[in-house]
């Protein structure tokens, strides 16, 4: 098992061993040392990041939200992982030298043109969806697929079971079959 493959990228073995490591660390780090009863996510980090920002807009407005009086506006250990999400993949693509900024992706461009608004739109798009699709799951992917499948719910099998099968759906649907 090589760290790097041939083409630059991480080895899928060692990725994949070191997210089993990672879950098994925040499993013990959230149930002994926080004493949590809820594993890993990121889905509610989302929404305390908007209430965060609508705060410094309209306070009154977020102190009124049911939602936010439930969730609380706030930055915790949650919201610390998904800023260290973002950071270990800038870590980890910029030393397999994979990093590159692009305003639009290739396969993108081919299909639907190198319109930056166009693509911003449409990632928006497909976040406000995967948002609404999250929080009526009652987590995101990686909530059902890391901690979810790690306790071998049965909720996190059909989670996992529709979020792949409709993202193949749409990925077929958007992209089309390569000829």
């Amino acid at each position: 098992m090589q760290a790097n493959r041939n083409d630059g990228g991480w080895s899928p073995y060692l990725a994949g061993a070191l997210v089993g490591v990672l879950a098994i660390l925040s499993a013990y780090a959230t149930t002994v040392w926080l004493g949590k009863t809820t594993y890993l996510g990121a889905s509610t980090t989302f929404v305390r990041g908007a209430g965060i920002i609508e705060k410094q807009v309209v306070p009154e407005r977020v102190e009124a939200n049911e939602y936010f009086t439930k969730e609380k506006v706030k930055v915790d250990w949650q919201f610390m992982l998904v800023l260290g999400i973002f950071a270990g993949a800038f870590i980890a693509s910029s030393t397999d030298k994979s990093f590159r900024l692009e305003g639009v992706p290739p396969v993108w461009r081919e299909r639907f043109g190198p319109s930056v608004g166009k693509r911003a739109a449409a990632a928006f798009l497909g976040g406000v969806v995967a948002m609404f699709g999250a929080r009526m799951a009652d987590g995101c992917p990686s909530g059902h697929g890391l901690s979810g499948m790690m306790q071998l719910s049965v909720s996190a099998f059909a989670a996992l079971a529709m979020f792949f099968g409709v993202g193949i759906v749409v990925a077929a649907m958007v992209y089309g079959r390569r000829k």
